[in-house]
């Protein structure tokens, strides 16, 4: 009976609990503002074994909010660069999944996580020390780009066609390349792009206009750029859903590799992993030097939205992967007994079709993301007066109402240069400290 005890120990392997599962404690003790809380959760995850590039990810978020924008950097430029290592096809990790699940490869990232990493390590570096975020800010652009050329079929459709644009990433190069007070063209033309990418953001026309004119700040004064992490971020959750005919069809020309011949597919409800994005309370935040509200931001790039269009262009190929491996798994089983020479309703085949079962109830959905993404990423642009200045920074709700209290940032504006503020807002207020930079 050694068939029985392989597919026994095949279905125990992959454990119980999903990743989700397990960043529960993690994720509400940020979205609270208990980031000491929030950095225990973690380590207690790498002790068990837990994924050490999502860890690092949620790890550099913490840092971030906690006033630690070097280290932030130091390990989401880790995890950019072992997500492009993973892009490389592993044939290897690509049969363990159809014996087990996709959590038995490496994770590789999501499309949006791929992308934001790079937005991630911008903002960071601009709270650090500015040196490399023009750069940062162009590989978001680039990445994108990459991921959509290499998604195209030859029958010439691309499933990734129509990803969402993020308008961060031009926007921060406008910034940067108004801030020389010489390459305002430059500047001007990727003020275009944010308008056009994300027209809600009523301040990209107004920024535009002002680079057309070549015109930084008035003589004497300064610019301080606030950008906000606001929300609850999208993660992943475990469903159980119907697959739909084209990921059968697409199970079908899986299955047709590994076992040289068409196999055709179970179709039976299958566990896959699903987005969630979590309605936020928080609507931004307003910007106060002394009594005058000298601004308040607004969405330039809608993370959930983002992770949730582009996993609708993956999704079928995922639900396809779960299906072949149901099917596999049952082809498996029966080719054992026929091999074995064993009898329907025997005790012999009757155990092996309990191990079977046991092999595929063992599948679990594979839920690993970036847990502590926000929801949008805003930005304000305040101009003021050459000099020392306390800011208040006041999130509030979708009816205007502060939540929490305001976070205080002290800055030194100098005449025609820029600072700039990154604050956390996930739920009830500013989290950690705001992080001041400048160029």
């Amino acid at each position: 009976m050694r068939p029985l005890v392989l597919f026994l120990v095949i279905g125990t392997a992959s454990g119980c609990a999903t990743h989700a599962q397990r960043m529960r404690d993690v994720r509400a003790a940020f979205h609270r503002g208990d980031l000491a809380a929030a950095e225990r959760a973690l380590e207690r995850q790498r002790a068990e074994g837990g994924d050490a590039d999502v860890l690092d990810l949620d790890h550099a978020m913490v840092a971030l909010a906690a006033g630690r924008p070097a280290e932030a950097e130091r390990l989401l430029r880790r995890v950019r660069d072992r997500f492009d290592h993973l892009e490389q096809a592993d044939a290897a990790e690509t049969a363990l999944t159809l014996l087990g699940d996709d959590t038995a490869r490496a994770y590789p990232g999501a499309d949006h996580e791929k992308v934001l990493v790079r937005a991630m390590l911008a903002l960071a570096d601009l709270a650090h020390d500015g040196d490399d975020a023009e750069a940062y800010s162009l590989q978001v652009s680039d990445k994108q780009r990459q991921i959509v050329e290499t998604a195209a079929r030859d029958d010439g459709t691309n499933p990734k066609a129509n990803y969402p644009q993020v308008a961060l990433a031009p926007y921060l190069r406008g910034v940067l390349r108004e801030a020389t007070h010489r390459d305002y063209d430059d500047a001007a033309r990727h003020f275009q792009l944010v308008a056009a990418w994300q027209p809600a953001f009523t301040a990209g026309p107004v920024h535009l206009g002002r680079a057309t004119d070549g015109v930084h700040s008035r003589r004497g004064n300064g610019v301080v750029h606030v950008f906000a992490l606001v929300g609850h971020g999208p993660f992943k959750a475990e469903v159980v859903e119907m697959p739909s005919s084209l990921s059968v069809a697409i199970a079908g020309e899986l299955l047709a590799g590994p076992l040289g011949s068409p196999l055709p597919p179970t179709i039976a409800p299958i566990t896959v992993p699903r987005i969630v994005a979590v309605p936020s309370g928080v609507a931004g935040v307003r910007v106060w030097a002394g009594d005058w509200q000298a601004g308040r931001t607004e969405t330039l790039t809608d993370v959930s939205a983002l992770a949730i269009r582009q996993q609708e262009a993956v999704h079928p190929g995922i639900v396809a992967r779960a299906v072949a491996r149901r099917t596999l798994k049952k082809g498996t089983i029966f080719g054992v007994q026929q091999g074995l020479g064993l009898s329907r309703g025997s005790l012999p085949a009757v155990a092996l079709d309990v191990a079977g079962v046991a092999w595929e109830a063992a599948e679990r959905a594979d839920t690993r993301c970036w847990s502590t993404l926000p929801a949008t990423i805003q930005a304000c642009r305040v101009e003021l007066p050459a000099g020392r200045h306390t800011l208040a920074l006041e999130a509030v709700d979708r009816g205007q109402r502060p939540l929490g209290r305001p976070a205080t940032a002290e800055i030194d504006v100098a005449d025609g240069r820029d600072t700039f503020i990154v604050v956390h807002v996930p739920e009830t207020g500013v989290v950690g400290r705001p992080l001041v930079g400048g160029r």
